[in-house]
């Protein structure tokens, strides 16, 4: 799961980027409006939109009017001081997922995260199967056949990737764009290194990923057997 927060607070942003990388997620940042503008017209890979209303260089009401404009059904949590009804009928007039007021309790704000991301994905459940592979995206719990794997952050966050693009081609470019935040610098040697880890903890029976030499890895269809 990827997030962007636009909070001008640093202080709020600090915890809210600790709670949320703790939980798996990847999260970027940016303080005011006219970035998260920015930032969302150049990047389509984002899962979920956490917005402060009173930004600086642009209104978080205008950032998330344009966002909605461009027929973008990102998910978006507003945070605010502003707890006028007032506010809160613009911010969810104007496309918005969720409200949650300042000050507020970051346990909550993690459920609703995770609320967020199943009503994103168009239902109630956030589960992905493949064959005997279930990966519950909001839980972060990858089984076989019921039972547990243990996986790192990246690699559950790979596993997502390719389990969502099943039978389809997913560039080195593509993983990186996905599961790194702005900051990091990531090879495609390393890149090899988390696909190497997690064909040895998730291959066996029918499961297995593809590397297309050159082009990049796909998680291939399970035949079905009649």
């Amino acid at each position: 799961m990827r997030i962007l927060i636009v909070e001008d607070d640093q202080v709020l942003a600090d915890g809210l980027l600790r709670t949320l990388r703790a939980s798996g997620a990847v999260v970027d940042h940016v303080a005011s409006g006219s970035e998260a503008d920015a930032a969302l017209l150049t990047n389509n890979e984002f899962d979920l939109l956490i917005l402060d209303l009173g930004l600086p260089r642009m209104h978080g009401l205008e950032v998330l009017k344009k966002l909605r404009g461009r027929g973008m059904a990102l998910p978006v949590l507003i945070l605010t001081a502003a707890d006028s009804v007032d506010e809160r009928v613009k911010g969810l007039d104007l496309g918005a997922d969720d409200y949650m007021a300042k000050p507020f309790s970051l346990q909550e704000l993690e459920a609703r995260v995770r609320a967020l991301t199943r009503r994103g994905m168009g239902g109630t459940s956030s589960a992905i199967r493949h064959g005997p592979l279930v990966y519950d995206q909001a839980g972060r719990v990858a089984t076989i056949d019921g039972k547990m794997i243990e996986l790192s952050a990246r690699e559950l966050g790979l596993l997502g990737v390719l389990l969502q693009r099943v039978g389809r081609l997913v560039s080195k470019e593509q993983l990186v764009e996905r599961l790194c935040e702005w900051s990091e610098e990531v090879s495609n040697n390393a890149i090899e290194v988390y696909i190497h880890r997690l064909r040895k903890k998730i291959e066996g029976g029918p499961i297995r990923i593809a590397t297309v030499r050159g082009l990049g890895y796909c998680l291939e269809k399970i035949p079905v057997s009649y």
